[in-house]
């Protein structure tokens, strides 16, 4: 198999190298995260992970992006530094063959110590078409824990555009909101049209397209800064799937060769893979880089030391890569 490739709405140049690595590339390229301060947001990336956050109401890690909203950068190495959009315009032999006008995802780490709102993104059409030519928002998420009988909102009981606009206009979101029970190691993803929310209790990893479009449906009536948040009534009424299909499903994708995996999805935009290594593993990925997040343990990627709370990238080219140690990591690679 070839590896390929709440969210708010809305370099120099030098002379490319040859950045094909191969047995002894690079190495890893480790990177700082942002971090975002939510109204729903908590103090888990500190007591969970050890981040050095801005507050007890720090709600996104963002881990691996290069958005103009929250540009990684480089830690340690030769590229010690650098944010992750400058490597993508001037190294881009280290991302292999993406064909992308920018870096084409963006990992996070979501704290929700309270409900996110109830919101929906559009598709890359509807946001080239009415949001100055972005990306759209396909996203998936990864339950690294929750509380004993969290939930998340995902769909909804509309049978028809008007009977939507009437259950959003006439508040009634008991009848229209489908709740869905949670548990650790849960995965869902995430479609354009989509209805969802994350909801207080749960931190999950998302792996999504590289945007930052959300429209807010509904927001529980809540202040920031003394005014309720803006909600996206129009737009969201114009992007969401109806009915809503609870069986719509999606491709798996198959595991890494000779990796100790498990395959989550495979769609347009990304791979994504639950990583768990025992002891010592080689495997052969081929084609472009590797997005990696540790969610716990510690070990090594090519004789290079990793541990919960690391994200880095594995350049593109690697012939061979070889893991020891206890450690998860959830993996993804751009399509």
């Amino acid at each position: 198999m070839e590896i390929r490739s709440d969210h708010d709405i809305y370099s120099d140049h030098v002379e490319n190298t040859d950045d094909r690595c191969f047995e002894t590339g690079p190495g890893l390229i480790r990177l700082n995260p942002v971090f975002k301060q939510m109204v729903w947001g908590g103090s888990r990336l500190r007591t969970e992970f050890g981040y050095e956050i801005p507050g007890d109401d720090t709600g996104e890690c963002w881990a691996i992006s290069a958005h103009r909203h929250g540009d990684c950068t480089v830690k340690g190495g030769q590229y010690d530094g650098k944010t992750l959009s400058w490597l993508w315009e001037n190294r881009p032999g280290l991302f292999g063959e993406i064909h992308s006008e920018g870096f084409p995802l963006l990992v996070k780490i979501i704290d929700a110590k309270q409900d996110l709102s109830v919101q929906v993104h559009p598709d890359d059409e509807y946001a080239r078409i009415h949001e100055d030519g972005s990306r759209g928002k396909t996203e998936c998420w990864y339950i690294l824990d929750c509380d004993p009988g969290a939930s998340i909102i995902i769909g909804h009981n509309a049978a028809s555009r008007g009977e939507l606009a009437d259950m959003i206009e006439n508040n009634r979101w008991s009848g229209l909101l489908r709740e869905v029970p949670v548990k650790k190691g849960d995965f869902f993803q995430i479609f354009p049209g989509t209805v969802h929310a994350i909801k207080g209790g749960t931190l999950i990893l998302e792996t999504q397209q590289n945007s930052d479009i959300t429209y807010r449906v509904y927001d529980y009536g809540r202040l920031q800064n003394g005014r309720p948040r803006d909600l996206h009534i129009r737009q969201s009424l114009d992007v969401i799937t109806v009915p809503f299909d609870e069986n719509v499903s999606f491709d798996r994708g198959e595991p890494i060769p000779g990796g100790p995996d498990e395959a989550l999805v495979k769609c347009a935009f990304y791979s994504v893979w639950h990583f768990k290594c025992t002891g010592d593993c080689t495997y052969r990925p081929s084609g472009k880089c590797l997005l990696c997040s540790v969610i716990s343990g510690e070990g090594t990627v090519n004789g290079e030391k990793v541990s919960k709370a690391d994200h880095f990238i594995i350049p593109a080219g690697y012939e061979t890569l070889r893991t020891t140690g206890e450690f998860e990591m959830i993996v993804s690679s751009p399509e």
